[in-house]
């Protein structure tokens, strides 16, 4: 973003008083873009209305010269139309982009002072309220790029770069029981292991179009997650679920004779035969 402000807007930042308002614009995955601001009337600014309900509060932002990540959260209540519990807690806002920057309220003509730009973290909820933490650029650069040496598979089952094609290994299936959030039955009776490590995607029910992975498939039909769905799974919700795959070369030439694209280096001697000196 742009540090640059205008020259009336930069003779109002001198003044003694001031009439300065905070922006957040949040632009979601799906392209949505969203509006909200500290003030306590709504703003309207360069087509997008920057709504007051939302009740946020936000830190202070901390920048060193470091190329240290940036700090910021933003905590609030779940006030606004635009800002649902559903939401949250499905992922429609995970790692959306966001802009804050602030206007002058009272003439808006003078622009903006662009403050921080990002995208959003880790984002909790609580008994009607909400806590986001706001990732600034630099958190690019902390990321591993390229690829890592690894004993086992890189490849995400069923992408490109594995060539399976996972529909072979996709069922449906009807919940019929419910032990909590994480743990139940169904109709599918593929053998025990089947799932472990796969993925299940809801098709009807509270969790509908919310994707989970399978921590154990303990038993024909029996999954327990890897986490709490956002919502109570009910019995009758459907659902479609991916096999697991453990990402070895066993399994990958055993299992899904897929061997040829498998992308671990399960031939390179780990730390313990170095440390063995053998």
């Amino acid at each position: 973003m742009s540090k640059s402000m205008s020259s009336a807007l930069k003779a109002h930042y001198a003044q003694p008083n001031t009439t300065l308002a905070t922006c957040w614009l949040c632009t979601l995955k799906d392209g949505t873009k969203l509006g909200f601001t500290a003030l306590d009337t709504d703003i309207v600014y360069n087509g997008v209305t920057y709504k007051a309900s939302s009740g946020y509060t936000a830190s202070n932002v901390a920048t060193s010269d470091k190329m240290n990540v940036d700090n910021l959260e933003a905590s609030g209540m779940l006030r606004s139309p635009s800002i649902t519990d559903t939401d949250l807690l499905s992922g429609k806002w995970d790692y959306c982009k966001i802009d804050i920057f602030e206007v002058n309220y009272k003439d808006l003509t003078m622009g903006s002072y662009d403050i921080r730009s990002g995208f959003l973290g880790i984002v909790q909820t609580g008994r009607g309220a909400f806590k986001a933490e706001l990732r600034g650029l630099m958190q690019s650069l902390q990321q591993d790029i390229g690829r890592v040496y690894l004993e086992v598979c890189d490849a995400d089952f069923g992408d490109t770069r594995c060539g399976v094609n996972a529909a072979t290994y996709t069922f449906s299936g009807t919940v019929s029981t419910v032990s909590d959030g994480r743990t139940f039955t169904s109709t599918l009776s593929q053998w025990t292991g089947y799932f472990s490590k796969g993925k299940v995607t809801f098709n009807t029910g509270l969790n509908a179009g919310i994707s989970m992975e399978v921590r154990q498939h303990t038993s024909p039909g029996a999954f327990a997650l890897e986490l709490l769905m956002p919502f109570p799974i009910s019995i009758g919700d459907t659902f479609t679920a991916v096999a697991g795959c453990p990402k070895t070369i066993a399994a990958c030439e055993g299992r899904f004779q897929n061997h040829l694209r498998n992308r671990s280096f399960f031939l390179i001697p780990g730390r313990d035969r170095f440390l063995s000196g053998k």
